[in-house]
């Protein structure tokens, strides 16, 4: 069995996409996956399994679509995967609270910096299949839009950390 983590894009953020963790276990737990633990309710559920990544990630959006009426992007990673995520952060000396992982399914094309606005005090490094943001002045009144990251999903260092945390249990 294998470690993972899913990462559910727009889900209970602004008003939108209402799943309660209770239901987001429950539908894990009915696909088959085991040891299924939520946290906070942004859509990340830690969980092992035997199938590999891209059948997790079918598997998880399908039933997400059905429950939603409409589609649910998820990403997914392993423990191991994930431990790397936090060990690669670029901004490590920074406040975890202001400093994100935009997880992807691909690599960050070539020409994502490329293709950033609105960039102030923020600092970006592009990772394997993430895009790393320092937000030296807050998120809340960024400006900063990335083109490469629109299909990604973001979380803070200190939800990545507690999520890698419980991956590796």
């Amino acid at each position: 069995m294998t470690h993972y983590v899913a990462l559910l894009r727009a889900v209970n953020v602004g008003g939108t996409g209402k799943l309660p963790m209770a239901e987001l276990r429950a539908m894990c737990e009915s696909l088959g996956f085991a040891d299924v633990r939520t946290y906070i309710a942004s859509g990340n559920v830690v969980f092992t399994s035997k199938l590999a990544e891209k059948a997790l990630k079918t598997k998880l959006e399908r039933a997400l679509e059905t429950y939603a009426g409409k589609p649910v992007g998820v990403v997914i990673r392993t423990a191991a995967e994930l431990a790397v995520v936090l060990d690669a952060n670029p901004f490590k000396s920074a406040a975890p609270n202001r400093t994100v992982a935009i997880f992807l399914d691909a690599p960050p094309p070539a020409d994502t910096l490329a293709g950033v606005s609105g960039q102030q005090a923020e600092e970006i490094a592009l990772g394997v299949r993430e895009i790393y943001v320092h937000y030296g002045d807050g998120i809340a009144n960024s400006k900063l839009k990335i083109a490469a990251a629109k299909a990604g999903t973001a979380r803070n260092m200190n939800t990545v950390a507690t999520l890698a945390e419980w991956a590796a249990a």
